[in-house]
This record gives C-alpha cells, structure tokens and sequence, in this order.
C-alpha cells in the first residue's frame, strides 16, 4: 500500500473491521511468500469495536468515539521514507475528520500524561502533510511520560531501522484498555491505556516475518526483547484480528510463534 489506499481496499478493510473476530498474539514467525499472492493494506487489522474510520496521508486510524482514543492506528513504512526531511511540527490539532466532538490538545492539560503518538511523527518525515497529520489528536494516547520518551521511543527507531533493512515493513500499533481503566480530561473524558502494543511484519528473501510488542503504560527501562511477544498473544489480550488479508494458513503459521534473531534483538 502506498499512502493513498485504493478506494475497494478501504471497503474490503471495513468489512473485515465489522465481521472480523478476535484471535491470538505473537511476537515474531516466519512463512514462506513464494505462493502467495500479491496482497494490499496488510496491516490493517479486523475487529468488532466502536470505530470510526479514518484514513490519513501516511496511516490510517480506527478512532473509538467512545474512550476517544484510538482503537488501532496502521501504515506502511518503506526504506526510502526513513530518510524524508519534512520539519516536525509539534502543533496538536484535533483531527478535522472525526465526527461529533473532537479531542483538543487542552483536554490533556496538567493530566500527568503526554500525548503520545501512535504513528510516530519520525515516520512521517516524507510528507509535509503526513507529518501535520501525525499530530491529530486521533493519533495520540495518554502516556506515561518515561514511557513516551524512552522504551516506546526506542522501539519507534527500530522499527526505522527494520524498514530500511527489510525495504519495508507493515505496522500497527495502539492502546489496549481494560476494565477498570482510568481517565483523564474534564469535559471530554478520555480513556488512559493499561498498556500499548505494536505488531510488525516484514519480507524478506522470501520469507515474511511477524513481531508483536506489548509495553505497560508506566516507567521502566527494559530490553525491547522483555517486551516481545507472538502475534497470537498480542490478539488475545488486544481482541484484535491482525494482518486478515493474509491467506489462513500463512496467518496462522506467523501468528503461532517468533523468533528474535530475525530481527537483530537479543
């Protein structure tokens, strides 16, 4: 996919959103790629949540109206974007799309929180209008603050690297929201995430491979490989369907089980 997604991907993309069910998690696998067939938006998950769809120049989101965060936020990242010069902008706006009352950047005011993004705005350097597009509030998440600056930003650099080792890599990344769940904003109350995950898949020599990351919502500094787990286990505890465009038994094969040596981490 390129940042412009077909028209008939998007559709097919709410379909599998409005029948898709939860799976599993995992943290990285690798299948075989020489029978399958060329496939579009293989990031984009499927699941049964309250969601607003909406597509951007460089990601697209799944924004919950009603915990007003997002559900999921997915994109493409290629080697060739890693090296963009767009200036980062560090102006949050509320995103012009979402319907009803948007989330404004004062809705975070003196919460103890960052507005931490999703789809890193270091992603979106190819793009002037990706990169102000980073900054809607459809892709921000209440986040720990030494969450925001260490860990979760240490895994936003690798997976630059991944895309300019791999050519390109496919992501999606979010909250995940339990019962119980804190929240934070006087009028516009917004859901705090227990914890944040991200799953990645990559092609290489043949061969896909898959990641998945899950990282709590608190200060800590650990190796990124403490934090990584099986697509299967990231869909259990997210209730999302990921990567659904890829034929059953490839999914499935990816999903069951990972490998950190694909992906240069100890």
């Amino acid at each position: 996919m390129k940042k412009y997604l077909p028209f008939l991907v998007i559709i097919l993309a709410l379909v599998y959103f409005l029948v898709g069910s939860p799976d599993s998690l995992t943290d990285s696998a690798r299948t075989d790629t020489a029978d399958l067939p060329a496939l579009e938006a293989l990031e984009l998950p499927a699941a049964d949540l309250p969601a607003e769809i909406i597509q951007h120049a460089g990601y697209v989101v799944s924004y919950n109206p009603t915990l007003r965060i997002p559900n999921w936020v997915a994109y493409e990242l290629t080697a060739e974007e890693t090296n963009g010069e767009a200036e980062r902008t560090d102006e949050f706006l509320p995103d012009p799309l979402v319907k009803g009352d948007p989330v404004l950047t004062s809705d975070y005011t003196r919460s103890g929180y960052d507005r931490g993004h999703m789809a890193p705005a270091a992603d979106m350097r190819w793009s002037d209008q990706a990169m102000q597009e980073s900054f809607y509030m459809t892709n921000m998440c209440p986040q720990n603050h030494n969450l925001n600056k260490g860990d979760w930003n240490d895994l936003e650099i690798k997976v630059r690297s991944w895309a300019r080792y791999f050519g390109h890599v496919y992501v999606c990344c979010g909250p995940i929201v339990e019962p119980g769940y804190a929240t934070i904003g006087t009028y516009r109350k917004i859901a705090v995430p227990q914890a944040f995950f991200k799953v990645i898949l990559a092609e290489k020599n043949g061969h896909y491979e898959a990641i998945g990351f899950i990282m709590p919502n608190e200060a800590g500094h650990r190796q990124l490989s403490a934090y990584a787990f099986s697509i299967d286990e990231v869909e259990s505890r997210t209730g999302l369907d990921f990567f659904p465009a890829l034929p059953d038994d490839c999914e499935n094969t990816l999903e069951a089980s990972y490998a950190l040596a694909p992906w240069r981490l100890k």
